[in-house]
């Protein structure tokens, strides 16, 4: 019994410093969106605007391990995204840019398709390199403003179980009807 009490006391801060931090959730101020991330998260408010928004970008990020955790949001002006097929819209934005970045000659798209969440349109794009580490994206447009979530993985079981649960933490205040 002493044994095992003293090989317990042993492994308890080896236990402890291999379970990873607590994740926290991000609520917005207007209460329209909650969305999980690993704990500490810095939060982020880009001074700068781009066409066609109506407020400056929120922005929040948060690492785990190697592994990145980006999401933010901007508000575009009355009508702008709401005006448009949203199916549309969030192709066009989740893809953005993401071909000059990720050249698909060098690597996969593992998933390149529409998605849905609570009613709203989205676009998932995940793409890895040869030996599974990869970035997964998802775009949401919510009547006249643009979510997207990014996060890393390694290609381990442990670390697509995190983006996974990143991407699927995301919760819209409001549902849209089918």
């Amino acid at each position: 019994m002493k044994r095992l009490l003293v090989l317990l006391a042993l492994l308890l801060p080896t236990i402890a410093a291999a379970q990873h931090a607590p994740w926290q959730a991000i609520v917005s101020r207007d209460l329209r969106f909650r969305v999980e991330m690993p704990f500490p998260v810095e939060q982020v408010t880009a001074p700068e605007r781009e066409r066609g928004h109506a407020s400056p970008r929120q922005a929040w990020a948060a690492k785990r391990d190697e592994e990145l955790f980006d999401f933010d949001f901007v508000d575009y002006q009355d009508g702008a995204l709401s005006s448009r097929d949203s199916k549309i819209v969030a192709r066009e934005l989740g893809r953005g840019e993401a071909e000059k970045a990720f050249p698909p000659q060098r690597f996969k798209y593992v998933r390149d398709e529409p998605v849905t969440s609570q009613g709203w349109d989205g676009y998932a794009l995940d793409i890895e390199d040869e030996k599974g580490h990869g970035v997964m994206m998802r775009t949401f447009v919510v009547r006249d403003r643009l979510y997207r979530l990014l996060v890393s993985h390694k290609g381990d079981f442990e670390t697509k179980s995190a983006a996974q649960r990143f991407l699927e933490s995301l919760k819209f205040a409001e549902t849209r009807a089918p």
